[in-house]
């Protein structure tokens, strides 16, 4: 018996990566599986996709686990992945939200579809599914059902931290943080834990980054710790995802052996009159502070 099993699992953008590492441990430990990847396979069939190449997989080794096809910033397809899980194994217990990609420029060069496809994805889809999902998990609520499911949320240290060359990215991941705290709010009442976690690991995304090639290729040696193992990422998001789990509205960052918890926005250095301040005595409470910004630091 896995920690999962039994429980009925959508992960989206589960083709490659971390999502697919996420597919492969979750159906190890018991779930069932919705993969979802954005485009269809070379023959032009959900069955050669990403999605359905990870599902043959599963199912090979004794699995279950269905394919969705679609772009999930997409409503309809949204609403589509949702139904599929439900009407494959009559419910939805667990969400994760992965899917993404990169377009990274500076701000100066960064043009209008540069930014609207980059939100689109890591924001609007993480939202699109939470919702038809929230919407079940409501109606299972509302009918009396008692039920305890999760949602894990992805975010990123250039949301957290800010990066050069990904505002798009980065607001998008900041975005996804609140996003994770306001929905763990509305859904408790429901029985439902949202999540989130910034992985730092060996994807598609990085290895288009030349600087970062070398640094994060897989060791040579097999004995050697492979940190940036996509697999190191998967034993908390199986922890968040299983019904042992009470924590709800945390960001987590995950690299190699590391977990560390975030703590959000909160003010540091208050600075307080009884009375209006004048703009001379705000330059002068502020004159000690930083006149860089800070370094880039995902923790």
């Amino acid at each position: 018996m896995g920690v999962l099993e039994g429980r009925v699992a959508v992960i989206t953008g589960a083709g490659n990566g971390i999502g697919r590492a996420y597919a492969l441990r979750f159906a190890r430990e018991g779930a069932k599986l919705v993969v979802n990847s954005v485009q269809p396979g070379a023959d032009g069939t959900d069955a050669s996709s990403s999605a359905g190449v990870v599902a043959a997989e599963i199912r090979a080794a004794g699995g279950d686990a269905e394919v969705h096809v679609g772009s999930v910033s997409e409503w309809d397809q949204g609403k589509r992945l949702i139904d599929l899980a439900i009407d494959a194994y009559d419910r939805v217990d667990v969400l994760v939200n992965n899917a993404g990609f990169l377009r990274d420029k500076l701000i100066v060069n960064m043009a209008e579809d540069d930014w609207d496809a980059v939100l689109d994805v890591h924001l609007k889809g993480q939202f699109v599914p939470l919702r038809f999902a929230g919407e079940h998990w409501r109606a299972r609520s509302k009918a009396g059902e008692t039920f305890h499911a999760s949602v894990i949320n992805t975010t990123a240290g250039a949301g957290l931290h800010g990066n050069v060359g990904q505002a798009n990215y980065g607001a998008a991941k900041a975005g996804a943080a609140a996003l994770t705290v306001i929905a763990a709010r509305e859904m408790q009442r429901f029985g439902v834990h949202v999540n989130a976690i910034s992985p730092l690991a060996r994807t598609r995304q990085l290895e288009t980054v030349a600087a970062l090639a070398e640094t994060i290729r897989k060791p040579d040696d097999p004995t050697v710790f492979d940190q940036f193992d996509p697999d190191n990422i998967t034993p908390l998001a199986v922890h968040l995802a299983s019904e042992a789990c009470r924590v709800t509205g945390q960001v987590f960052h995950v690299f190699a052996g590391k977990i560390g918890v975030y703590q959000g926005w909160r003010v540091a250095e208050p600075f307080e009159r009884d009375r209006r301040w004048t703009v001379d005595e705000i330059a002068e409470a502020l004159a000690h502070l930083p006149t860089d910004p800070p370094p880039f630091d995902p923790g």
